[in-house]
């Protein structure tokens, strides 16, 4: 029986680990080749024998998102291995130490843009305008609720930003077949939400896949909690 992503490819970008790294298996289950995304070749290694069960392809690229250079190196050994994609995750960020709101300099908030914001607006202008042309495709940007934490101010901006920007770029691809949506994992024990989280990393699934599996012109434009969709009795008390 063929599975709902089957000839799909993935792009998740950070899923050498952590919340990345089960949205590339939930990907997996659901049939789609993947390819995974970490900072370093090596770091991959892990995802990719967890991939190993599934019956699907997978490639592995790298490049530290922090370098404009560096993101465009992934995007070139995406279209040099696979050639378009299917499927973008723009799943990796970084969340900057606490510090008062006073005392997060531009250093900092240029160092947090980078990675949560440009790397993501560059990987979907090279790969939205192929899930165009060939009239089927799904963007998922992974955002925060984060609120009340001016310690945090420069991460939660960069996360107002990608929902912004992932509301214009539905818009702008409205009756395409591509669906642009966000999506909230909540707050996970992963090596960013750290061992106090609420959830166990493993509770994304399935809510974090709802905008991949969307029926053809489906929602767009929309916010999802992944948290809303956790199979009862993984969650933590």
């Amino acid at each position: 029986m063929q599975k709902k992503l089957s000839g799909k490819w993935a792009l998740v970008t950070g899923s050498s680990r952590g919340i990345g790294q089960q949205i590339a298996l939930g990907l997996a289950d659901h049939g789609a080749n993947i390819i995974i995304h970490s900072r370093e070749i090596q770091h991959a290694k892990d995802t990719v024998a967890l991939l190993e069960p599934f019956e699907v392809e997978v490639q592995v690229v790298a490049g530290d998102l922090a370098s404009p250079r560096a993101v465009q190196k992934v995007i070139d050994a995406v279209e040099t291995q696979v050639g378009g994609i299917d499927i973008l995750y723009n799943n990796a960020a970084i969340v900057h130490e606490p510090l008062s709101i006073f005392d997060q300099s531009k250093d900092l908030w240029d160092r947090v843009f980078q990675v949560n914001v440009w790397a993501l607006i560059e990987l979907c202008q090279a790969f939205a305008p192929g899930m165009k042309a060939r009239g089927w495709g799904r963007i998922t940007n992974v955002t925060s609720s984060i609120a009340g934490k001016p310690e945090f101010t420069a991460y939660s901006v960069s996360k107002a930003a990608v929902n912004k920007y992932s509301l214009e770029l539905a818009t702008a691809l409205t009756g395409t077949n591509v669906l642009v949506n966000y999506v909230d994992p909540g707050w996970v024990k992963t090596a960013t939400g750290g061992p106090d989280a609420q959830y166990p990393v493993e509770t994304v699934l399935p809510g974090i896949l709802v905008p991949a599996l969307l029926e053809d012109h489906g929602p767009s434009g929309r916010f999802y909690a992944a948290q809303d969709f956790r199979v009862l009795g993984i969650s933590s008390p």
